[in-house]
């Protein structure tokens, strides 16, 4: 930033000391450093406010290619057009339409009479099996 060498600083802390004196030279440099906080303070809102406002115009510009991309898009995938836009001739009689449903057809169940019953003492077996003494 500032090109400053060691021999040009000395040469200045020495005019400060002749011109300003030691006993007011902390003072004078504690405002000086206020001075350069306060430079340095609104350098950077600046440069906040500038990187804001190029940040906007990308988002503008971005969404901008991104709505001649989706209708670009739009167009090449359009959903086609029915050939005819007249709406069905409707049936003279409402009834004609409305049919009843058939019931569904269940298969009747039968109870085996020869089928062995479980109970919670005697293990389930397959009907047809024949249950041996031992079993029960």
């Amino acid at each position: 930033m500032l090109d400053i060498g060691s021999t040009e600083l000395l040469m200045i802390i020495i005019v400060a000391i002749v011109v300003i004196g030691p006993k007011d030279l902390p003072r004078a440099l504690y405002k000086v450093g206020q001075v350069i906080g306060k430079a340095k303070g609104v350098a950077r809102h600046f440069r906040t406010g500038i990187d804001a406002m190029v940040r906007e115009v990308e988002l503008e510009e971005m969404e901008k290619k991104w709505k001649a991309d989706n209708e670009r898009i739009m167009r090449e995938h359009a959903a086609p057009q029915p050939a005819s836009t007249t709406p069905a001739a409707e049936p003279a009689d409402p009834a004609a339409v409305m049919q009843p449903l058939a019931a569904p057809q269940v298969p009747a169940v039968t109870a085996a009479s020869d089928a062995p019953v479980a109970s919670a003492d005697t293990p389930a077996t397959a009907p047809g099996v024949p249950v041996t003494e031992g079993e029960r």
